[in-house]
């Protein structure tokens, strides 16, 4: 018979404590479940702020609360989980909560498996409809049409640089920037053969290609580099021919059929996408927020510094500009600028109005919370 003090009792004490514990958890899940079930009544109701509203203008996905209620989890984890993973697990919690309210659908660049789905999932969890499309103009469409929710798309990587068709996306949309995603990327070598030295053909996004150049260059010099449309469909048809491969991450693998023969293969070990959150709709402060920008100046000698002196004088931080051709004229161009904080703000909205009366073009792409990472 086992003695007091042995480990058999103390590991029969820690599973009985555990057992406890997640009836405790379900408990608690289940009454946060509850309350979601209750807002969603509440806000059809329209009685949110004790004015009736038309059922086409509530708005279940509060991109703003969100980002703070994970940014607080994050503040106060006491371990020994990782404050990424707590995150991660609240927002499972939020996604599928927020499914009882109302179901959401979310476009992004497909085929399934992509980095661009993982950037959904990564933002609005798992209990999300993902939506696979077939461009970044698609699922401008789409969102626009209201078929979807939300978008999800990219817009830059922290090694090859900005995406340009997705920037010149809204120089005509009426959509607006909600949210941003910021994802490490870890790309793979994926393939039906057991070993490198069978592949002649390597398929990738012409992104990712870029990104994995110096390992590919020592490790498969002589196969055969096709650029298509995504990294899934990169999986998809080295899947299907024979001394082929595939350079992708780990849920393309997965979803493919594939065995993964090289891990973490990206020159760059801090490799990460920035992806944004497009819909009808910007999200109101969070406290932590960016708002980006469409603007253009006359063309003229220092035009560029007036136009943004503004930002300077009202003391607001500028983190990002790009510079894409207008195609309303020959060497005439549009300015994307990303600065921190939100349009409300007091401060920003003095260096906004300052700024929309020295633009020949002015046009606020959207206020949104600072990614969760």
């Amino acid at each position: 018979m086992d003695q007091p003090g042995r480990p058999e009792d103390r590991l029969h004490e820690v599973r009985r404590r555990i057992d406890s514990i997640d009836m405790e958890i379900m408990r608690l899940i289940s009454e946060r479940a509850g309350c979601a079930q209750e807002v969603g009544r509440i806000k059809n109701a329209g009685t949110v702020s004790g004015d009736a509203a038309p059922q086409e203008s509530v708005q279940y996905y509060r991109p703003e609360r969100e980002a703070a209620i994970l940014r607080r989890i994050k503040e106060l984890n006491p371990g020994p989980l990782d404050s990424e993973e707590v995150a991660r697990l609240f927002r499972e919690i939020m996604s599928a909560c927020l499914a009882l309210e109302q179901p959401m659908r979310a476009a992004y660049l497909g085929p399934a498996g992509t980095f661009t789905q993982a950037a959904a999932h990564k933002q609005f969890g798992h209990s999300v409809r993902t939506i696979a499309m077939a461009t970044i103009g698609e699922i401008f469409r789409e969102v626009e049409a209201g078929s979807c929710d939300y978008g999800v798309v990219p817009v830059e990587n922290s090694t090859e640089g900005v995406i340009s068709h997705t920037l010149d996306m809204f120089l005509a949309s009426p959509l607006l920037i909600t949210g941003e995603v910021s994802l490490r990327i870890h790309h793979h070598l994926m393939s039906r053969e057991a070993a490198t030295a069978s592949i002649h053909t390597l398929y990738s996004h012409q992104q990712s290609l870029a990104q994995c150049r110096g390992w590919l260059d020592r490790h498969l010099p002589h196969a055969e580099r096709v650029a298509v449309g995504s990294n899934a469909e990169a999986a998809r048809l080295a899947s299907s021919e024979a001394g082929s491969a595939a350079v992708a991450g780990l849920p393309a693998a997965e979803i493919y059929g594939l065995t993964v023969l090289a891990e973490r293969i990206e020159d760059e070990p801090g490799n990460t996408t920035r992806f944004l959150v497009i819909g009808p709709k910007d999200a109101p402060p969070s406290g932590q927020d960016k708002t980006s920008l469409l603007i253009s100046c006359r063309n003229a000698s220092g035009g560029l510094h007036t136009l943004l002196s503004p930002l300077a004088e009202h003391g607001i931080d500028m983190t990002r500009i790009e510079s894409r051709p207008s195609r309303r004229g020959i060497w005439d161009y549009v300015f994307f600028i990303d600065i921190i904080g939100h349009r409300a703000d007091p401060q920003v909205a003095a260096a906004l109005e300052h700024l929309k009366r020295a633009s020949l073009l002015f046009k606020v792409l959207g206020s949104y919370p600072v990614a969760v990472l």
